[in-house]
């Protein structure tokens, strides 16, 4: 081989290589976040969304840092002071069930992620769900709600087991 042949080689296998210590380097939370509350690599609930806001304004809505929470190792974000302070008074009445995984997945077993704009109250408790499709799916299922419950606490008692959780 050449050595013009021999040098887009080389440069691949330099940039792949880059990319492996990247990837090795970086903390092990960004890459694998598993935990009772589903957050973001940076330990931030529901996306950002504020989980009052579901409950008071009826719709999802974008939280702000400047008001934000800390609880259950996670960052909740809020809309305005009042929401957080709502919050801080009594978190397990505005966080969302099954730690803020979708609903629709959990009560078939698996843990999946969330679009915070998919959601829905039931019982004055906060569902969230991957999709709109997925939310109207859980709806129709009228043991949806019992049989995800009894998922979710196999599924706590699991990561508190393997120390992934309190």
């Amino acid at each position: 081989m050449t050595k013009l042949a021999i040098r887009p080689i080389l440069t691949s296998f330099v940039l792949v290589s880059a990319l492996g210590l990247l990837t090795a380097m970086a903390p092990a939370h960004a890459r694998d976040k598993v935990g009772v509350i589903n957050t973001t690599w940076d330990d931030v609930a529901i996306k950002g969304y504020d989980a009052v806001a579901y409950f008071t304004m009826g719709e999802a809505v974008k939280g702000s840092e400047e008001f934000s929470h800390e609880w259950l190792e996670a960052k909740w974000i809020f809309a305005n002071a009042e929401h957080q302070n709502l919050f801080a008074g009594n978190p397990l009445k505005y966080v969302p069930q099954y730690g803020g995984y979708c609903a629709d997945a959990t009560y078939t077993k698996n843990k999946a992620d969330i679009n915070p704009t998919a959601w829905r109250i039931v019982n004055d408790r906060l569902y969230i769900f991957y999709s709109e499709k997925s939310a109207k799916k859980w709806a129709t299922d009228k043991y949806a709600i019992k049989k995800a419950d009894a998922v979710w606490e196999r599924v706590k008692k699991g990561l508190v087991k393997k120390g992934l959780a309190q």
